[in-house]
């Protein structure tokens, strides 16, 4: 196998230096025996949303392929296990870390000591900010998963076309999660427009990104979010759509909605948006409850991830589309982004099934 060392002198610095501090146990999957003969340290953060495992042994699978082994290891929700297995990984002597961080701003430490070792670091759909030792960004245009779920808002309400007004209530992601301000501003940028015209109305008056945030994430947070704001705001009034950035969040919401009424002839379901075409989500949308998700082929994520890895410790410089706009508060971390797809019950058949994300019998 190519040394990581002289792989990453060929790159004559065009990936950056890594960091990390902590130890911590080591809990994950071990795989491989491919003639390369490198190890590559998969860092995921949960185990609690099916889009993390899919992914984590769709990479092991690829590398696998590709002739590497693998430590997979899932950090559970907690930033300081997260912090304690990279660390164990650095350790351990990986050649490479694919990390999908908790908490965004916690690994500067840790990086430093990847960045020692001259562990190149991928930072994986979730930006990794304020350090200068993270090499490459790998996911999917952000922005353009919020103006998916805000388009599909504008359509089904018919805003363009003058109807309204119309209730809408905000939901956002995690406020320790760099996408988080991705999809929210890409869905307002669209959205906007329609709550200056008063054509979208937000009784809960909560549209501040730091107001509709959901820590982790959070189903149940969200639900008890969406609770409070039916039983202050809406009595007597119902709720025309939700914008929700996730599936998980999605089906919270879905919750609060069903517990007040919601899902009758006379009191129907608002529009409700959601991401990651996760089976919950798509068989809720199939029997008319959750309205809309974006689909992003995380098996495609995978493979540039698998590829950039691979390009890496080839000594080549990996593909790249994006070299410019995901700032990280230290440098502009080049990056290949991928393009998601709107998903709802017209097209899910076609999107799903017949692309293979699922079959027809996982969805009855």
């Amino acid at each position: 196998m190519r040394n990581r060392r002289s792989a990453l002198a060929a790159l004559a610095g065009a990936a950056s230096a890594l960091t990390l501090s902590a130890c911590g146990q080591l809990g994950g999957d071990s795989s491989g025996n491919g003639s390369k003969g490198g190890t590559i340290g998969i860092a995921m953060p949960t185990r609690t949303s099916e889009r993390w495992l899919t992914e984590g042994k769709s990479m092991v699978e690829d590398l696998k392929h590709q002739g590497y082994e693998t430590q997979l290891v899932y950090g559970d929700d907690d930033p300081d296990t997260q912090v304690a297995q990279i660390a164990n990984l650095v350790k351990k002597g990986v050649d490479a870390l694919i990390i999908a961080a908790i908490d965004n701003k916690s690994l500067n430490d840790v990086l430093k000591q990847a960045a020692a070792a001259k562990i190149p670091v991928i930072s994986y759909d979730r930006l990794i900010l304020g350090t200068a030792n993270v090499d490459y960004y790998v996911s999917f245009d952000n922005e353009q998963v919020g103006r998916l779920e805000a388009r599909y808002i504008i359509e089904q309400l018919g805003l363009e076309d003058g109807k309204g007004p119309f209730t809408i209530e905000l939901f956002a992601g995690s406020p320790d999660d760099n996408n988080t301000k991705y999809f929210f501003q890409g869905a307002m940028a669209l959205l906007q427009p329609y709550l200056d015209s008063k054509k979208l109305v937000v009784r809960s008056g909560q549209t501040k990104l730091d107001k509709v945030t959901t820590l982790r994430w959070d189903g149940p947070t969200a639900e008890k979010r969406m609770k409070g704001i039916l039983a202050q705001f809406y009595v007597g009034e119902r709720v025309d759509a939700v914008l929700s950035p996730y599936d998980g969040i999605s089906i919270g919401v879905l919750s609060a909605l069903k517990a007040y009424g919601y899902g009758t002839d006379s009191k129907p379901y608002p529009i409700i948006t959601g991401q990651d075409a996760e089976l919950a989500s798509v068989k809720s949308i199939i029997k008319g409850e959750q309205s809309q998700t974006v689909y992003k082929d995380v098996r495609q994520l995978g493979e540039v991830a698998s590829d950039m890895v691979d390009s890496i410790l080839s000594g080549r410089t990996p593909r790249l589309n994006n070299r410019r706009d995901y700032n990280n508060g230290v440098k502009a971390v080049p990056a290949y982004l991928l393009q998601p797809t709107s998903v709802d019950k017209s097209n899910y058949d076609y999107v799903l099934v017949a692309g293979g994300f699922y079959t027809a019998a996982e969805l009855k």
